[in-house]
């Protein structure tokens, strides 16, 4: 029953139907047979007695059966077949919109540790491998089982020693695929990887496509991408190579039942013991039974590979989601109590404690690496703390619903990534439900307005994959009107002016202030004049706050943030020269 779970990542339902439908047409497909052997005996009537008359009338019939009969299994395969294909289609879409929503609810610590092209292969062509085995494999295997053991039911009863000699080898068959089941699963485990490998490999190569040109690395060079090509081309000639033999000596012992019935029937037939029309019949039967079990055999392998696809599913599937049940406070303060979080093996917040109290502005600096960016990922939930608590309105965060805690959250992100989509659309995930007027007001605080009218269709411009047809700054400030329509009470700035020109960072900056009257705004920082009227500043070193205080405070001190803000100021005048 796992296996029937795997394959179908989780929705074995999806499996009712088809086997069912199919089932029947299988039971239809029996009816031509029986016919088949009824005329054989009337027509072999006459030549074992030869005092009986060829009864012409019933054969007739039994022609006429034979035509409704094919008008039969023609009508019971359309169900079958729709079901085969809507089942696998449908639970191959429900499955990818589930695990992409799946993932959506994973702590970025465990997405970060898989690569994307897995993750990419998984929800494409793994769920490829569900609808095949949905609409291919497992109804058929089924309905190629059904038939060979009704077939040996029915021939017993017409001769115990003949069906007994006809299915003979098949136990062999069965035992000799599944001792070497343990073999398939190696070898479509480590075809699985190889494939996976060069699926992340061609992902990087694309993602870096503007590195290898600007220094001229050829795709034949390019060592990573060429190698994972060449083990998935040895592992797909390996499990070929492999599996067939065992699949065809399972297929050849199968066959041989057909060569022992005959050297029974024969003997059995100059012996006395059994008659020519039930020769005959297991003639005509057995020339047509074994191609159904030889089907099933074939797709044995292959629906041993699919099911491995499917486990990988499921077992994401069963990745345990950020949990959290109660909902946020009404009150935005944000307090940290000896917080520390590290990636892997590396620790990069080291004791965080820090209040940032409703409706105050907190900037955080520091050299890079120090832990800034980290903390707003804290703060949003992306991840949860090693040790110590973040509490807003006093209530851990850890404890809150993730979903409800977003919502009271705005974030503009360094790296700024638009969908390919309308500029409208892209601001309008900030609120749905936004009209047009709200959205151009948003987009006139974030200082876009002007730059949008100018494009070719307006706000119902295109912006292209990650927002290619945008220029940084205008990705920023789209990200920004983004933010200021969500109207948050908590807002996250990741360095939100470090793309922009200078004639527009001034109004950039009047539209940052706006967000810092009634809400909570924290903000990294690498221009420290733009945070210099902050109500406080926090600066980290090595995971570490070593100073807190206003601008002015901070000169004071004369220490890290007094020599960084001395260091810019140097440089504000610095030119290229030649």
């Amino acid at each position: 029953m796992s296996i029937l779970y795997n394959i179908t990542a989780g929705a074995p339902r999806k499996l009712l139907k088809p086997i069912l439908y199919t089932t029947l047409a299988n039971f239809a497909g029996i009816i031509p047979f029986a016919l088949l052997v009824e005329a054989a005996r009337l027509i072999f009537a006459p030549f074992v007695d030869p005092g009986t008359q060829l009864d012409t009338l019933r054969l007739w019939w039994v022609c006429g059966g034979m035509v409704a009969s094919l008008v039969l299994l023609y009508l019971a395969e359309i169900p079958a077949y729709r079901s085969q294909f809507r089942g696998a289609y449908s639970a191959a879409a429900e499955g990818r919109a589930r695990l992409a929503e799946h993932l959506r609810k994973l702590s970025l610590g465990f997405l970060n540790k898989r690569d994307p092209g897995d993750l990419a292969n998984m929800i494409m062509g793994d769920f490829t491998l569900v609808e095949h085995g949905i609409s291919h494999l497992v109804p058929q295997m089924i309905g190629a089982l059904v038939m060979p053991v009704l077939a040996l039911a029915g021939l017993s009863f017409l001769d115990w020693r003949m069906a007994a000699a006809l299915f003979a080898a098949f136990p062999i068959a069965i035992v000799l695929v599944l001792l070497t089941s343990s073999i398939q699963r190696k070898l479509g485990a480590s075809h699985m990887r190889a494939k996976l490998d060069a699926a992340n490999r061609l992902q990087e190569y694309l993602n870096g496509i503007r590195v290898i040109k600007a220094y001229n690395l050829k795709g034949e060079r390019f060592v990573r991408l060429e190698g994972a090509f060449k083990q998935l081309m040895k592992h797909s000639i390996r499990i070929e190579g492999l599996l067939g033999p065992i699949v065809l000596s399972a297929i050849a012992c199968v066959r041989a039942g057909l060569t022992l019935m005959v050297i029974t029937g024969v003997h059995l037939l100059l012996g006395g013991s059994l008659d020519l029309i039930t020769f005959v019949t297991f003639l005509i039967i057995g020339s047509r039974i074994f191609d159904p079990l030889t089907t099933a055999l074939v797709g044995y392998a292959e629906f041993r590979y699919h099911e491995q696809a499917g486990e990988r599913i499921v077992q994401l599937l069963e990745e345990p989601v950020m949990q959290g049940e109660r909902r946020p406070p009404e009150q935005h303060d944000v307090v940290w109590k000896d917080v520390s979080f590290g990636y892997m093996d590396k620790d990069v917040l080291k004791e965080v404690s820090v209040s940032m109290p409703s409706g105050s502005f907190t900037a955080l600096v520091g050299p890079s690496g120090s832990g800034k960016s980290t903390m707003l990922r804290l703060i949003a939930r992306f991840y949860d703390p090693d040790s110590g608590k973040i509490l807003m309105g006093g209530q851990d965060m850890k404890k809150m619903e993730p979903e409800a805690l977003l919502r009271k959250i705005s974030m503009v992100f360094q790296d700024v990534y638009l969908f390919q989509d309308t500029i409208a659309n892209n601001i309008r995930f900030g609120r749905n439900s936004a009209s047009q007027r709200e959205i151009e007001e948003a987009a006139r605080k974030a200082c876009s307005h002007d730059f949008i009218m100018k494009l070719p269709q307006g706000y119902d411009t295109m912006v292209g994959e990650g927002g290619s047809m945008l220029s940084g700054g205008e990705k920023q400030r789209i990200s920004i009107a983004r933010a200021i329509l969500k109207d948050a009470p908590i807002v996250l700035l990741d360095e939100a002016t470090a793309s922009l020109d200078p004639e527009n960072e001034k109004e950039i900056q009047m539209a940052i202030d706006q967000l810092v009257r009634g809400r909570t705004v924290i903000a990294i920082a690498h221009r420290l004049k733009t945070v210099k009227n902050a109500d406080q500043i926090v600066v980290l070193d090595n995971g570490r706050i070593v100073e807190q205080g206003r601008h002015q405070e901070l000169l004071a001190l004369e220490g890290l943030y007094a020599r960084m803000w001395k260091l810019q100021q140097e440089t504000v005048g610095w030119r290229l020269s030649s």
